[in-house]
């Protein structure tokens, strides 16, 4: 809950950053000279991008949640197995062992979005984030019958 709530404020600031630079950017362009229009039409660029990013990365986080209420549903999230350090943190050897476990079942089963979303757990415990997300995009994109 904590993560939802960081990612809405998050999200929040990021809309009034956008806003805020848009306005500048129309003000910029409506100057009317060729050093104003220029400045005004890039920075009107950037909270394009913004809200472009933001717009992807909601829905990724929308649709791995749906994966999540539907594997729980099911009975096969995967349980916390993991050994931790005493401050808490994920000891290293416990989550390749377990990451080892989840890619064997990911190649026994390819076209399993729920062995997609494991695995994406599995990188994500092994702090391999760009892996994780891909893995999720992988199970997501199979869940929804585009693969």
């Amino acid at each position: 809950m904590r993560a939802k709530i960081t990612y809405f404020i998050t999200a929040a600031v990021l809309v009034v950053f956008f806003v805020l630079v848009g306005g500048r950017a129309v003000a910029m362009i409506k100057l009317g000279t060729a050093l104003g229009i220029g400045f005004g039409i890039a920075a009107l660029i950037i909270p394009l991008i913004g809200v472009w990013f933001l717009w992807k990365n909601t829905e990724f986080v929308r649709k791995a949640n749906r994966l999540t209420a539907l594997l729980d549903a099911e009975g096969g999230l995967p349980v916390d197995e993991l050994r931790r350090t005493p401050a808490g943190r994920i000891d290293r050897d416990s989550a390749d062992e377990v990451f080892a476990r989840r890619r064997e079942e990911t190649e026994d089963a390819p076209d399993d979005w729920r062995s997609w979303f494991r695995l994406a757990i599995a990188y994500q415990d092994a702090r391999d984030t760009p892996r994780a997300r891909k893995a999720m995009q992988r199970a997501i994109a199979l869940h929804d019958g585009k693969f």
